[in-house]
Parts: structure tokens; C-alpha cells; sequence
């Protein structure tokens, strides 16, 4: 059964899984045990796509390079439909963003919360913590000495 969800908490949950370890994210779904049943919409396929900059953030855009990625769509046995890009060429992370994007829609939502999406965003927190003091440990403090001319 498909359950109102906003927008952002599904942006946030699909960046999550796109960003996602493979190895990490296999094994918490492995551990959820839930395997739904499910039909594809579009299976697991590997592209490219553009990759678009801009200078200072606000800067007119161009584009930086190609990267791939790879995409698919199922639909769950109560019509719920799951999407997922994720970098890479792995089909099974795709598959298992994808069971995660429309499990997250129906009543399993909690319960797949706290077993798979908790756990991935404390190991991205963790990361970026960690690479966070890596580059603090580089910084160099400089200072001016005021010299005694007016």
C-alpha cells in the first residue's frame, strides 16, 4: 500500500542510495531480509551522462565531463513504483536502490528506515568526518607581524 511522502525526504533517501558503499548497501538489505516481489519497468542499464559545472557555483554552466551511470525502474506487486541512478556500472546496487526507492514508499517505510538508511547516512556522516580532518590536518595558519613603520 503506497503511502504520501514529500518530495525532499525522497530526494534525500535516493542521494543516500546513490551515494551509497555497494558493499554496505548489500549487506544492510541482506540483513532487512524483505524481498519483495517485483516487475521490471526497465532493468538494470548501463549509460553515460554529462556532467554540468559552473564557476563559483553561480557562474554561467559547462560541461565538466562524462560519467556513468547506471539506471533502472521496477514496479512492486501493489503498484508502487521504485527509480534508481547510481554511479558505476553495478546492475545489483541499481537493483537494490530501486527496491529500497519503492519499499520506502508503502508501509515498510520505518521498519527500512532504521535498518538500511540510518546506517548508511551514520557511515557517509563518518566519512565526510574523516576526510573533513584529513584536510584539517593540512591547513597552515599564517599570521603578519606588524613591523614598527609608520
Amino acid at each position: 500500500m503506497k503511502t504520501d511522502i514529500s518530495l525532499p525526504a525522497r530526494k534525500t533517501w535516493m542521494s543516500l542510495l546513490a551515494q551509497a558503499d555497494e558493499g554496505e548497501l548489500s549487506q544492510l538489505w541482506q540483513a532487512f531480509g524483505s524481498e519483495p516481489e517485483f516487475d521490471w519497468l526497465r532493468t538494470p542499464e548501463a549509460g553515460g551522462v554529462m556532467v554540468r559545472g559552473r564557476m563559483g557555483g553561480s557562474g554561467a554552466p559547462f560541461n565538466l565531463g562524462e560519467m556513468t551511470v547506471t539506471r533502472c525502474a521496477l514496479t512492486l506487486a501493489d503498484g508502487t513504483v521504485g527509480h534508481a541512478y547510481v554511479q558505476g556500472r553495478s546492475k545489483p546496487k541499481a537493483e537494490i536502490a530501486a527496491k529500497v526507492d519503492a519499499l520506502m514508499q508503502t508501509k515498510a517505510a520505518e521498519d527500512l528506515r532504521q535498518a538500511v538508511l540510518e546506517p548508511l547516512q551514520q557511515a557517509q556522516r563518518c566519512r565526510k568526518e574523516a576526510r573533513a580532518a584529513k584536510a584539517a590536518a593540512t591547513k597552515v595558519e599564517f599570521f603578519t607581524m606588524v613591523r614598527g613603520e609608520d
